[in-house]
């Protein structure tokens, strides 16, 4: 007896616990779907003349992955080259004559390069690249007509805080160099020097829950070691210091090229939030790097307030204005940063320009808040403003001359069908690029590459009329394919480059004139990378939930799959929720079925070739019912109802079995997915990855719900699957990177719900994938994820008894 008791103990014990599994690989059709070799991105000089194609590697590998990092003041770290770990890089460049149609190496590139931060110079005769080894990070520049790279720098580059360089002039660079090796960071002592020791004395403080933050003393030492740097200009090669070394997370070269907009850090650093939100120092340098003007003392952000439309009460949005030679702007509240005080302007925007040496002159006050501002000439300038609270945006001119703001539209955020589009721009004298006014000043050319319609996505071009404040559309892609315009290369001729695809038909660039009219230039050839998915099809369906809101989802079906010889497929069905105060804007289609089906790691069309009909992209909107109301008082009631739409629709096609479904989402699609488990029979299984389940661990607020949990206790209560892990039987399988950098969804999250839902007896597995972050990237982690995913869906979805109540009976909510 005591030996069987000894076997039962040794098998729950095993069953229970972590195992040590070993890597796994899915289906050779599901690996060699995500193993596929991606298409090269594209850059391309004004003119048209000439393309730089940038190829990359699909996947690095997890050992790439466990290269040495610190995590602090909200950064990851390679200790050993100053520069961020957990990089995309490129690994090899090829120049094409885009007149010849002839491509050209590029010779000179670094050997094992991994390239990153591509930027034309002004005359756009040359490109630079960071490469980054295991030991620095070098800069090379490209001359094009030459097509060979040379190495400039002579000290290794420092680039942890971003914005790695900047071209001063076609022969002048600026950027961050190291001050020492990485041997000489500080060594962490076994005897701590003290405690670590925070404090507030009576300041409203709340903060989100970021990760990596610093923790201790010897945190601060390594950022400091790691972020202080010395801003270098090199012209031809040759280096020369400017000013002292620093903590800079700004250097922006004025459009004269006569001073530096600095932003530096200064102590003490902050243990609640990242590094962008320290204590610091706006000044304006000249090129030597003295200090010409301090512009402002910033304090830390761990006292901005919580809530819609509130904001440190602090000026902030420095820059460069970039019609004028050397003015500085910027914003400022006017109502201490709360904005339900009483006040009737909420921001005003501020103009220095040099000698800098007179008071800052006040261009104008905004009645929301100030978004930012996008200058033109003498004539305009266009000022957008927002409120978060009522997901509301508005678009104004702005008369230099006379301070004036006129508006030009008000619209809701998520209004898609409503938007405009962009301004196009032009370089003026100074380089920068401005926006472009045509037909005798009177309008401005717009470009929307997403083109929202009730067609789904058309992306277009159009003339908006500043006098008439409307737009009128003078290209627009055609039904039956997805074209964007990448570049408009002429205003004035409308030369477009733009990118088109179909269903069938691979992305490609084309050069389209609308003058002339010609036949569109094709510019590249790249062929379709997933042969496995010729003859699958995708449409995108409507539907309506139960209290009138129309709902869209895109619909893949298996090759040469027929309904009504082969019966209903199990069902994969992937969303992601998202808040509306609209309803009207919640039922608008997004998205095209006429764009070819780019395979994403973390996406759900690699079981189409496993028999599955999958709905991807599944609308799951949370709308608020009335003005009093917020989208998340409902949040549950919601959730059913847009899933029961989408399977009952599945269900009237003929190719969705209702009994066979199964729901996924990564982030707040897992958050989803754990609430639709825990409060529907409607599923047979779940997955779930690197969610967030108990919202008290995200007080302060979680996506975009701005009230904390101490003013709806109940609301962040009953929103946390965590609360209802009692419910969840229906099979959940749990995945999560173990180092996930995103805020709100610690790896912890995923870890107490499965306890909580294995103590209560649940059916739960727990993946968690060594180095991930809140994005997979390692080759093995991925092929291992698609294995976990779909043995998980062939047991408990594919092979489940149709008419079993097992896990869900799959008919309706509860």
């Amino acid at each position: 007896m005591r030996k069987l008791l000894l076997l039962l103990s040794f098998f729950v014990v095993n069953y229970c616990f972590a195992q040590d599994e070993g890597y796994k690989t899915p289906p050779a059709a599901i690996a060699d779907l995500l193993l596929a070799k991606p298409t090269p991105g594209i850059t391309i000089d004004g003119k048209a003349e000439w393309m730089l194609l940038s190829e990359r590697n699909s996947y690095p590998s997890v050992e790439e992955l466990a290269q040495p990092e610190f995590r602090i003041a909200g950064q990851r770290i390679n200790p050993n080259n100053f520069a961020p770990s957990r990089q995309n890089f490129i690994n090899n460049f090829i120049l094409k004559d885009i007149k010849a149609g002839k491509e050209y190496p590029v010779t000179g590139l670094p050997a094992n390069m991994l390239a990153g931060n591509v930027s034309w110079n002004p005359s756009e005769k040359k490109i630079a690249f960071t490469n980054t080894t295991n030991k620095s990070v070098d800069l090379y520049v490209i001359d094009v007509a030459t097509r060979k790279a040379v190495k400039v720098n002579k000290q290794p580059l420092n680039v942890i805080l971003g914005q790695d360089f900047v071209w001063m002039d076609d022969n002048t660079l600026l950027y961050k160099t190291i001050l020492q090796p990485a041997a000489a960071a500080p060594v962490k002592s076994l005897m701590p020097s003290g405690p670590a020791v925070q404090q507030n004395l009576g300041k409203v403080a709340p903060s989100r829950t970021y990760q990596d933050l610093i923790k201790s003393p010897y945190d601060e030492q390594l950022f400091a070691f790691y972020s202080t740097v010395q801003l270098v200009k090199n012209v031809n090669g040759a280096e020369t210091k400017i000013g002292k070394p620093a903590i800079y997370t700004i250097f922006s070269l004025s459009p004269d090229k006569k001073y530096l907009l600095i932003r530096t850090i200064n102590k003490p650093f902050s243990y609640l939030v990242p590094a962008n939100g320290f204590n610091s120092t706006v000044s304006i340098t000249d090129l030597t790097g003295k200090v010409v003007k301090v512009v402002a003392e910033l304090p830390s952000s761990e006292l901005s307030p919580s809530g819609y439309d509130n904001i440190l009460n602090a000026p902030r949005g420095f820059d460069w204005r970039d019609d004028e030679a050397a003015t500085l702007t910027w914003s400022a509240p006017l109502d201490s940063g709360i904005y339900k005080n009483r006040s009737d302007f909420h921001d005003a925007v501020y103009a220095l320009s040099a000698p800098f040496t007179s008071e800052p002159k006040e261009l104008f006050k905004t009645t929301w808040r100030f978004g930012g501002i996008s200058w033109g000439n003498e004539k305009i300038a266009l000022v957008s403003e927002r409120l978060q609270s009522k997901q509301s945006t508005r678009l104004s001119r702005y008369n230099p001359a006379t301070g004036q703001l006129e508006t030009l539209q008000e619209r809701n955020i998520t209004d898609a069908y409503g938007n405009p589009g962009f301004p196009v721009t032009i370089k003026n004298k100074y380089g920068r690029q401005v926006i472009r006014l045509i037909d005798n000043d009177t309008k401005l050319l717009m470009n929307n590459p997403v083109g929202s319609s009730p067609k789904g996505d058309l992306p277009f071009i159009a003339k908006f009329d500043l006098n008439t404040k409307k737009n009128e559309i003078i290209w627009r892609c055609q039904e039956g394919a997805f074209e964007s315009v990448a570049y408009v290369l002429d205003a004035d001729k409308l030369v477009l480059l733009t990118r088109r695809e179909s269903q069938k038909d691979m992305p490609n660039y084309y050069i389209k004139n609308l003058v002339l009219r010609v036949a569109d230039q094709p510019i590249t050839s790249f062929t379709n990378p997933y042969p496995q998915l010729e003859g699958i099809s995708k449409q995108k369906i409507t539907y309506k939930r139960a209290d009138g809101v129309d709902l869209t989802g895109d619909l893949y079906l298996p090759k040469n799959y027929d309904p009504k010889k082969e019966g209903p497929l199990p069902v994969l069905m992937w969303a992601y929720p998202r808040e509306f105060n609209s309803a009207a804007d919640a039922a608008q289609i997004r998205g095209s079925q006429d764009r070819f089906t780019m395979v994403s790691a973390g996406g759900p069309v690699f079981w189409v070739t496993q028999g599955y009909a999958v709905l991807d992209n599944a609308e799951m909107p949370i709308v608020a019912t009335d003005s009093s109301k917020k989208p998340n008082d409902n949040f549950i009631d919601q959730l059913k109802m847009n899933a029961e739409a989408a399977i009952n629709k599945l269900a009237e096609m003929g190719v969705g079995d209702k009994n066979r479904v199964a729901v996924g989402g990564h982030s707040y699609g897992a958050f989803m997915t754990a609430n639709l488990l825990a409060h529907t029979n409607l599923f047979k299984a779940g997955i779930a990855r690197s969610g967030a389940y108990n919202r008290s661990l995200t007080p302060f607020g979680f996506q975009n719900e701005d009230r904390t949990y101490w003013q709806a206790p109940e609301l962040y209560s009953a929103m946390s699957p965590f609360s209802y892990a009692n419910k969840i039987k229906t099979p959940l399988l749990l995945i999560h990177g173990e180092m996930d950098d995103n805020p709100g969804t610690f790896p912890i999250q995923s870890e107490r719900l499965f306890n909580a839902v294995k103590g209560h007896g649940g059916t739960v597995r727990f993946i968690s994938l060594p180095y991930e972050a809140h994005g997979y990237r390692g080759k093995e982690n991925l092929l291992h994820m698609l294995y976990e995913q779909n043995a998980w869906l062939e047991k408990y979805v594919k092979q489940a008894d149709k008419n079993s109540s097992t896990g869900g009976s799959n008919k309706k909510a509860f």
